[in-house]
């Protein structure tokens, strides 16, 4: 008798698999390597796009076709939020200009 594991439930398994590491990974980092790797996982969110893309290509059924096109959707939203949130870190690096000196006989 032969044991035929259903492709959901070995999907599902990854599934929960990447969201249990991701988080680990994820709380463990250091406030001062946040902008770097934030950069790297807007590059690694765009190769998911070309993923999500592909995969939902190759469905068939409904069901895969709207979890590729909902793959690609959060995807894009994380690439365009992680670049406007290390534009916002980046800025916060750079240098105030000083204020001009008030005088000092004016009242």
């Amino acid at each position: 008798m032969e044991h035929i594991v259903n492709p959901t439930i070995t999907n599902l398994i990854i599934f929960v698999l990447a969201i249990y590491v991701g988080y680990h990974v994820v709380w463990t980092v250091t406030p001062a390597l946040h902008t770097p790797l934030m950069a790297v996982t807007n590059a690694i969110s765009a190769i998911v796009i070309v993923g999500a893309m592909l995969a939902a290509a190759l469905t068939e059924t409904p069901l895969g076709k709207g979890m590729g096109v909902l793959a690609v959707a959060l995807a894009a939203v994380n690439i365009f939020g992680g670049f406007l949130v290390t534009r916002r870190m980046l800025e916060m690096f750079k240098k105030k200009d000083k204020k001009p000196a008030a005088k000092e006989g004016a009242k």
